[in-house]
């Protein structure tokens, strides 16, 4: 595509919008040392000089984008995850420091982070991306700088409320059954813990102290009465 062509244009008009009319989250520009652009930046022109400004990147040249069903937390871990393992390890910060972004980014997601941990993320992206020799590292916080800037509101739903707005992070998660069961009992049967009760023909419930979030019951229902919440 031409340089110029908008955001908007490239996701919608040429790429068809998103798929089975999911609601339109972020996308990522550059690869994974990119950053994550909100809805309201849609109508950014793609070339190098206006992606940088947003915090983004040309990069590969490739895009990826997200709908609500992702977590903005989990996609920056996701992407400071392939940094990490490219690092040279030559200088420090990028060896030392993108370690460290993972590791609270981890933290977060498992439902131990704090607004502290949110502080910490900010100050150590930013000297990372100052102090690293080469682009691997000073691009790296890319994905976490951008998502905080922009998604700073699932960041404290993770740390204040230990919920993660889209649905993603397992250890905030919590399985219910809801009123809509009919006691089919197929969830019961097959979950691989065992902890889901009930009789036949009467509504099952979850053991939440038991329950390992695996999915198994909701995969399995036949009428979608089990939620993650």
């Amino acid at each position: 595509m031409p340089m110029g062509t908008t955001l908007r244009e490239i996701i919608y008009d040429i790429g068809g919008g998103i798929k089975n009319n999911r609601k339109f989250k972020a996308v990522q520009t550059g690869g994974p040392s990119g950053g994550c652009i909100p809805s309201s930046l849609l109508d950014t022109p793609i070339d190098y000089d206006s992606l940088s400004k947003i915090g983004s990147m040309m990069g590969s040249g490739g895009m990826i984008v997200m709908d609500e069903d992702n977590c903005m937390v989990d996609i920056a871990k996701f992407y400071l995850d392939f940094t990490v393992e490219e690092s040279c390890g030559k200088c420090t910060p990028c060896r030392v420091g993108n370690r460290r972004l993972y590791e609270i980014l981890d933290k977060i997601t498992c439902g131990k982070g704090t607004e502290e941990d949110l502080v910490s993320l900010k100050e150590l992206g930013e000297t990372i991306k100052d102090t690293s020799l080469c682009g691997l590292g000073q691009t790296a916080p890319n994905p976490v700088l951008s998502s905080m800037n922009y998604f700073m509101d699932e960041y404290l739903s993770h740390v204040r409320d230990k919920h993660c707005p889209a649905g993603v992070c397992r250890s905030l998660l919590n399985f219910e059954i809801t009123d809509k069961c009919i006691g089919c009992t197929k969830c019961s049967r097959n979950c691989p813990v065992l902890c889901i009760s009930g009789k036949l023909k009467e509504k099952h419930f979850i053991d939440p102290d038991k329950c390992i979030k695996c999915g198994t019951c909701i995969d399995i229902c036949p009428i979608g009465a089990i939620i993650k919440k």
